[in-house]
């Protein structure tokens, strides 16, 4: 990287959205999603993974996070090593070949593990900051595929490919994803549908984070052992019909989707529910939850509902008496954005 990227005078900031998984998340794993073809449901929501980044006139990538603490590693050394500290950002700093210095202030709406993509979500992030910063014109689809390059194939981290597109492309998206790669349909719900269901929907944490690699890890045993194919074959299926069921505004028949789709996702691997999530899950469909999943690889984390078009309140007060995290959101059908503002 040349001398005389960016000014001195700028920070440039990036706000990636953090994601929903409603319907066939893990069928976006391989080696499913290769050999059978994957189909993911999802949505992002206003929370956000934040990268501000601060040129400096040194050789020094500083780090500062609030889950990662504090990094710095010289930049004119070669490319910089992976060991699990801040790898996201050293895979982004090596693919651009940054040598000039700068502050990285890395942020994030939900805590790690919470099933909503964070990780991807934020090495997106990265991704648009950088770009932002060295002039470097990206597209969604850009950003996508170098992020799932970065974090799956260079660094080597377990997953699959809906957290990358969803926090690069924003809103409802149906993604179609095979050997060849990875198709984008945008969910074209109409805007009543859309405000009844954030209406009738909960998003609340169990209070429990969990490490997505030795879930997903499991998922791939038992796929390559005959397990559970048809789950994953079951859980396509549900996620287009969901899909249709929201273009046609039937909130009714999505819930009940998302309450079978839960059905087959447990049976990806042992590590997907325990006792807590099936306890609570079952509190929730009682006090008026029609459907519900754990969002991400399972586990722990966040948990989604479609409710009754009448008990929302009902299922939320029933969950809080039994220490779960009622969360706020709403729908954002925008993607990464990234903007550049004076350093005063």
């Amino acid at each position: 990287m040349t001398k005389g990227w960016g000014n001195l005078t700028e920070y440039y900031r990036a706000r990636a959205p953090l994601r929903i998984g409603i319907a066939g998340g893990g069928t976006d794993v391989d080696p499913y999603a290769s050999k059978k073809g994957g189909c993911v449901l999802n949505t992002t929501i206003n929370k956000y993974a934040y990268c501000t980044l601060t040129p400096r006139s040194d050789n020094t990538m500083c780090v500062h996070s609030s889950y990662y603490g504090r990094f710095e590693a010289p930049l004119d050394g070669g490319p910089l090593k992976f060991d699990g500290n801040n790898d996201l950002i050293k895979a982004v700093t090596n693919y651009f070949g940054v040598t000039d210095g700068f502050d990285l202030l890395i942020e994030s709406d939900a805590p790690a593990g919470s099933g909503l993509g964070g990780s991807s979500t934020m090495i997106v992030a990265m991704i648009s900051a950088v770009s932002s910063w060295i002039g470097k014109k990206m597209y969604h689809d850009d950003i996508a595929k170098l992020a799932y390059h970065l974090e799956r194939e260079v660094i080597g981290l377990k997953g699959g490919l809906q957290d990358q597109y969803a926090a690069a492309y924003g809103g409802f998206n149906l993604m179609d994803i095979d050997s060849r790669g990875v198709k984008v349909q945008k969910v074209d719900i109409d805007e009543d549908v859309a405000d009844e269901l954030q209406y009738r929907s909960l998003l609340c944490y169990t209070g429990t984070s969990r490490e997505s690699a030795g879930i997903i890890k499991s998922q791939i045993e038992s796929f390559n052992k005959g397990e559970n194919e048809n789950a994953l074959d079951e859980s396509k299926r549900l996620a287009k019909e969901m899909g249709k069921a929201l273009i046609n505004g039937d909130i009714e028949e999505a819930g009940v989707l998302l309450h079978e789709s839960w059905g087959y996702k447990k049976q990806f691997s042992d590590k997907i529910s325990n006792d807590t999530i099936n306890k609570l899950y079952d509190l929730a469909i009682r006090s008026g939850a029609i459907g519900g999943k754990v969002s991400g690889a399972g586990g722990g984390g966040f948990m989604y509902y479609i409710c009754k078009y009448n008990k929302r309140a009902d299922v939320a007060q029933e969950l809080q008496k039994h220490g779960v995290m009622v969360t706020n959101f709403m729908f954002d059908p925008k993607g990464v954005t990234s903007w550049r503002c004076k350093n005063e």
